[in-house]
């Protein structure tokens, strides 16, 4: 069975749409610009979840998921990049994580994995990894919203929206919502 790794493969993806869909508003000056008080570029941001995701899932089950190879320093240094680069290292950290994702199950959630020489189970690290993915997410849309200002376009119920929403009966899925924004991209 997989019910329960299908429900977070779709909070990821959720997550992983609202940032592509923030992203998306920006042009590409705005990729590398630093938030308030010296604060991280979304191209940090980007290079910090990408290097993260790449180490803890390659080879999730059978290796530490802090590789030697890792520098997190690193992914902290101001960078001015491309669009294209940035999406090129953000899919870098996503590959390794939907490849985990599609071979894991429901059976392998008790299995033991280590992070820094620290023994977890699968869904206490797949758990703790959305809620950094999600931490970093927000940082993402904050920023990106910022930047944006009076032209940003809400990635979910604009405000003053919310009884229409409520009334409508829409209830998107992870997946849903993460399509609709995907859909609201192409339209682009």
């Amino acid at each position: 069975m997989r019910n329960i790794i299908e429900s977070i493969t779709g909070e990821y993806l959720r997550y992983k749409a609202l940032a592509e869909a923030a992203i998306a508003q920006l042009d590409e000056s705005q990729l590398s610009t630093g938030g308030p008080n010296a604060g991280n570029s979304i191209a940090v941001i980007c290079w910090h979840i990408a290097g993260n995701l790449r180490s803890r899932f390659t080879d999730f089950l059978t290796t530490d998921g802090e590789k030697p190879w890792r520098s997190r320093d690193e992914e902290f240094t101001h960078r001015s990049v491309t669009r294209a680069q940035l999406l090129e290292k953000w899919e870098q950290g996503w590959a390794p994580l939907v490849g985990t994702l599609e071979r894991l199950s429901d059976a392998d959630l008790n299995r033991t994995i280590t992070i820094r020489d620290k023994p977890l189970r699968v869904d206490e690290a797949l758990h703790r990894s959305l809620a950094h993915l999600s931490y970093h997410v927000g940082q993402i849309v904050y920023l990106a919203k910022s930047l944006r200002g009076k032209d940003w376009k809400y990635l979910s119920i604009p405000p003053g929206q919310s009884d229409t929403y409520n009334k409508s009966g829409a209830r998107d899925s992870a997946r849903e919502h993460s399509a609709a924004l995907r859909q609201r991209q192409a339209k682009k």
